[in-house]
């Protein structure tokens, strides 16, 4: 089916309680994993391109492939740009089709978050694109750090969550409560009372990035107080690394080899993908 825009996904989530898992794409083995799984659990679900991979991929081809291969299932899909640190990464995204845009403007200040997210905002919603934002600074690097840690000075301000969405008209909000991109550092501690204030806030979906380490608990208590998308990578790619140093380890002299391996990666993340999907309660909604 066509690609459909963040906002339609997150008001069924929404209304149905559940979240959307948004995934990471580097190339058409994990898009093909994605929709493996996806068609198993019959559960929508967000293709994340993050702005920092841009460098790894053809763009307009990855995307010409995400298109065909969404047309050739009856899954509602939603291509986002993730973590769009320039208006220019934003502008380029629209033009290729992404139905989303994550701007992350939670390095700036306050004042010039505001100003730049309203911006986007203008821009995509002019053409029907949805618009995430953060507010706070999620913990970690989204660009390949091994662990990543919060920092409870920069989680989310409540108080200020409402002026935020009124003054940029965002769809749906990042929060900082604990969460990190990467591995986690010890075990992730997300400030449950926190997310209930900013959920009363800010009165529309919340987002939780760093998905990749927090318990099965956790995410089923963050979606009972708003979390309605889930950011997961990390996982995916320990899962295609694990695939990868084991069939190295039984590897042969055969021309396939590498075939199979690639196979294999496929295999892991398209499992790893569909546990969550069971997890974020996804599974079926489709």
């Amino acid at each position: 089916m066509a690609l459909i825009s963040l906002a339609q996904g997150l008001a069924h989530a929404q209304q149905h309680g559940y979240a959307l898992g948004a995934f990471n794409v580097l190339d058409t083995h994990f898009l093909r994993a994605l929709f493996q799984a996806a068609e198993q659990q019959r559960s929508p679900f967000i293709i994340n391109l993050a702005e920092v991979h841009f460098k790894y991929v053809s763009l307009d081809h990855l995307v010409a492939a995400i298109r065909c291969e969404a047309a050739r299932h009856a899954i509602p899909v939603v291509l986002n740009l993730d973590h769009g640190l320039h208006f220019e990464a934003v502008v380029q995204a629209v033009r290729l089709g992404f139905t989303s845009v994550m701007f992350d403007g939670s390095g700036l200040s306050y004042d010039e978050n505001v100003r730049q997210t309203k911006e986007v905002v203008r821009l995509c919603h002019a053409v029907g694109v949805s618009v995430e934002a953060e507010l706070g600074a999620v913990g970690g690097d989204e660009g390949g750090a091994l662990t990543g840690e919060a920092d409870s000075a920069k989680f989310t301000d409540p108080a200020r969550a409402a002026d935020f969405v009124k003054s940029t008209g965002i769809d749906c909000l990042a929060v900082a409560i604990g969460n990190a991109h990467g591995k986690y550092k010890g075990e992730p501690r997300l400030d449950f009372d926190r997310l209930a204030a900013i959920r009363s806030a800010a009165g529309i979906p919340l987002v939780l990035h760093g998905g990749s380490g927090i318990s099965d608990a956790d995410f089923r208590r963050a979606i009972t107080l708003g979390i309605h998308k889930i950011n997961f990578y990390t996982g995916m790619s320990q899962a295609a690394l694990d695939a990868i140093e084991t069939q190295i380890g039984q590897r042969d002299a055969r021309y396939d080899s590498f075939a199979e391996l690639l196979m294999a990666v496929e295999r892991n993340i398209s499992s790893v993908v569909a546990q969550q999907m069971q997890i974020f309660g996804s599974s079926g909604r489709a």
